[in-house]
């Protein structure tokens, strides 16, 4: 069971006994842990933190203490690096629409690697980072996705080859290749199929004389929430097999993880603050709810809740706080009989909670709190 370890689980209850709820906990023995599992997975590649998952400062300076590297999309992201003196050698932007003032901001900096995947974004590049290094965002396969991304993002092989010529002309370096096969990707052949996509623009380029040597396979590494997923090792199996057939000269590997990263390493403590009985189902009411704390909840993500009491389960709604009636955690949660005042552990929630979350009708936001 991510994340419920018996120590994990008394460390948060006392901190909780403290400073009270919602509170999320952050274990950085995971972080560390979870970071070592990604390099041995992944040697010589380059492992970027998709900051965008978690960005709170004590996670950033953890995750720079331990090597790693940052990928933002805004100007506010990269503001707090530079205010924790993150070094910008260390940061890439992967997010194919910018601003033009985040740009402007990035260049100055020294940050020089970005994404794009049109030729507006070709000429905001080559006027506000002349001379950076590019890589073109590809569409692919969302397949096994929880959180899908295709349809905002990316563009088709022939499209991509243009627009790396494009680059060239305007005066930008041409790289490499990125792609993002979805957030919580469960599927490990998902990214067999980006890369042998990937080869396709490689070669179509290299006709046209553009030479490329990066690849950057993205994030959507899955934690376990309730279902089990493929673990870390089986990914890399799979994309470290589809690198060496797709492209045999060798390429520059990087990686994105964010979820994977933080996801299991936080825990999230609630309170029920009310109860009641509607069309003859049990409601429970927590002090944390999609707007203040589990707005992934919406697309379909399910938390394992770990609760005081013994018992069988009974099928309840589980609401937020809020006057919203959209602030409705799961319309089939599970749990053991609750009273008001409890307090309950939602596991795996370091990823997406408290970095989606607003005070929305007065509701605070979770503090974060850390244990060893």
């Amino acid at each position: 069971m991510p994340g419920s370890s018996p120590h994990l689980q008394g460390q948060t209850t006392h901190i909780v006994e403290k400073v009270g709820t919602p509170a999320l906990m952050m274990n950085k023995r995971t972080i560390r842990e979870k970071y070592q599992e990604f390099r041995d997975q992944f040697k010589g590649a380059r492992v970027y933190y998709a900051l965008k998952a978690n960005p709170h400062p004590g996670i950033v300076q953890l995750l720079q203490e331990l090597g790693c590297e940052f990928e933002i999309s805004s100007l506010g992201e990269l503001e707090s690096l530079l205010q924790l003196k993150v070094p910008t050698q260390g940061i890439i932007s992967g997010n194919p629409v910018k601003e033009r003032a985040f740009v402007e901001r990035a260049h100055v900096s020294g940050i020089d690697l970005f994404a794009f995947d049109s030729y507006a974004e070709i000429d905001k590049l080559a006027e506000c980072a002349p001379g950076s290094r590019v890589t073109v965002r590809l569409t692919v396969p969302n397949d096994g996705s929880e959180w899908p991304l295709s349809n905002k993002f990316g563009v088709e092989s022939e499209d991509a080859a243009d627009l790396l010529v494009r680059a060239s002309a305007r005066g930008l370096r041409p790289v490499g290749i990125t792609f993002h096969v979805g957030s919580q990707c469960t599927k490990a052949a998902t990214w067999a199929k980006a890369i042998d996509k990937s080869r396709i623009v490689w070669e179509l380029a290299a006709d046209r004389g553009i030479q490329l040597h990066l690849l950057n396979v993205g994030g959507g590494f899955p934690i376990e929430y309730l279902r089990p997923v493929p673990s870390t090792a089986e990914i890399a199996e799979v994309i470290h097999e589809s690198v060496a057939r797709a492209f045999p000269g060798g390429v520059d590997l990087a990686i994105a993880p964010g979820r994977a990263l933080v996801g299991e390493a936080g825990i999230l403590a609630a309170t029920v603050i009310a109860k009641a009985v509607r069309d003859s189902k049990p409601w429970i009411y927590l002090d944390v709810g999609v707007f203040n704390g589990l707005m992934e909840s919406v697309g379909g993500i399910k938390y394992r809740i770990l609760t005081p009491r013994d018992g069988p389960p009974i099928q309840c709604v589980l609401a937020g706080p809020s006057c919203d009636s959209f602030d409705v955690i799961s319309t089939e949660a599970e749990v053991p009989h609750l009273e008001v005042g409890d307090r309950i552990h939602i596991m795996s929630a370091g990823a997406y909670t408290t970095a989606y979350a607003s005070q929305f009708d007065g509701f605070h936001i979770p503090a974060i709190h850390y244990t060893e």
